[in-house]
């Protein structure tokens, strides 16, 4: 059976360059798990690993789709899963996976996933403000009534999750249990999870730090070239959400930018959450020395 490293950690933490020099090491190439990494069009906003650093390694998910283009976690499912079994036909050593959007990676580590739709932004806002107006305990009740199944197993103190379910109900009348697969695939490759930490502090700091980064790399430009674009799904994410506001008036560019900084800080403090809950996955400070890390990885492999 295959293995498959997949690396993972919260945003900012600095996945693109370890995982670089891990692949450098074994000799093999990187699977993005990103959800947003995939548009050719966003590069900066989504810190995408830069032509250089795909050149040093090859990469896969990287820029191959449009923003218009509909894509979602039960298509990567798939598509990653396909892209496994062709590097294993090649007789690569190993695989690694590496991304930090939750779903993605629980689509292939996990394989109950299907083709669960596109959620509208409308539909989102609507969702979002009905928790505003009347809190957890709402959504919770109303997960309860309109998906029981996943009422059971969810965090119920997690309200993102609940107006996940509750999106996927408004948005096609079925509740998200129902595009579950009746069942798990057969397991091919063996999932070996690697999570990349430090200190929250520390962590903030390098978020801030990447925001300014991305400015002066021109994220206010390409947001600007993405404007007649904001509807779509693609770029409802942070980063651009923050920017359209500015173009819209409602922020001046130094509010715009702090609040990119404040909700990726969010952003990264979910993924821990997520990410805590799942048992499996086995923890390193990403501040070791290159050498403890490779030793640490070489053991999980082993």
């Amino acid at each position: 059976m295959q293995k498959v490293l997949v690396i993972i950690g919260p945003t900012g933490v600095g996945k693109t360059a370890l995982s670089i020099q891990i692949a450098q090491h074994y000799q093999c190439p990187i699977i993005s798990a990103d959800s947003r990494q995939i548009y050719k069009e966003i590069p900066i906003g989504t810190a995408a690993p830069t032509e250089q650093e795909q050149q040093s390694v090859k990469h896969y998910f990287i820029g191959n789709k449009s923003i218009t283009e509909h894509y979602n976690a039960g298509q990567y499912e798939r598509d990653c899963l396909q892209l496994l079994e062709q590097l294993n036909r090649e007789k690569n050593p190993i695989a690694i996976i590496v991304g930090g959007s939750m779903l993605y990676v629980d689509a292939v580590c996990k394989g109950v996933l299907d083709d669960i739709p596109t959620i509208d932004t409308a539909i989102k806002e609507q969702v979002k403000a009905l928790y505003q107006q009347h809190g957890l305990e709402f959504l919770q009740k109303q997960v309860q009534q309109v998906d029981e199944a996943y009422w059971r197993q969810v965090d119920k103190n997690n309200p993102q999750r609940l107006m996940h379910c509750l999106a996927v109900k408004m948005q096609t009348g079925k509740p998200l249990t129902s595009f579950w697969q009746q069942k798990k695939r057969e397991k091919k490759f063996d999932f070996i999870k690697l999570g990349l930490q430090m200190p929250r502090e520390k962590l903030y700091e390098q978020i801030n730090a990447r925001v300014d980064k991305m400015m002066k790399q021109g994220l206010l430009q390409e947001a600007e070239k993405m404007y007649p674009n904001k509807h779509l799904n693609a770029l409802n994410t942070v980063g651009y959400k923050e920017l359209f506001r500015y173009f819209d008036g409602e922020y001046t560019l130094e509010e715009a930018i702090e609040k990119i900084k404040q909700n990726s800080r969010h952003y990264a403090k979910r993924q821990m959450t997520w990410f805590r809950a799942d048992q499996t996955i086995n923890w390193i400070n990403k501040d070791e020395k290159y050498e403890e890390i490779i030793r640490f990885v070489d053991d999980l492999l082993r």
